[in-house]
């Protein structure tokens, strides 16, 4: 079991998130992370285009390879993120993931047919990409303005 205690004395177990990014970076899908799969994946995504680091980052929650991120998947995901987080309130840790889990298949499921395909989730998260980037705009002309008129 690999947990580690942080600052204020909370054990998170890492276990199961780093079985998860394992998978990802097994590129062979062959229980091994190779020097080769360990390079593919880090170029990835540190050079990728985005649609090469979304499509990277759809394969991680994808546990099950079927092409779609189901609410079983995410929520499996979400519960390795608490624990690794070291979530102490289990009860309030189970409310938090599933208004997470709701929030994300509001945006990212766009058919409504309860699984999020690698063309929503790119469409989704490129749509958020350029609202967030539209708003960081806004706020650097505001900011602008508001110092020119100092």
């Amino acid at each position: 079991m690999s947990n580690v205690t942080s600052k204020e004395g909370v054990i998170r177990d890492s276990n199961l998130y780093a079985h998860y990014v394992f998978k990802a970076f097994d590129v062979n899908c062959n229980g091994a992370i190779s020097f080769r799969d360990l390079l593919v994946t880090l170029s990835t995504l540190l050079r990728g285009s985005i649609y090469e680091k979304l499509r990277w980052t759809f394969k991680l929650y994808d546990i099950n390879g079927d092409g779609c991120i189901s609410r079983s998947e995410l929520t499996q995901i979400v519960q390795a993120v608490h624990e690794l987080m070291g979530r102490k309130n289990q009860t309030d840790a189970a409310r938090k993931a599933k208004e997470q889990i709701d929030f994300v298949f509001r945006k990212l499921d766009l058919n409504d047919d309860g699984v999020v395909t690698l063309e929503e989730f790119i469409e989704s998260c490129l749509k958020v990409s350029t609202q967030l980037e539209k708003s960081i705009e806004s706020c650097l002309k505001v900011s602008t303005q508001n110092l020119r008129n100092l």
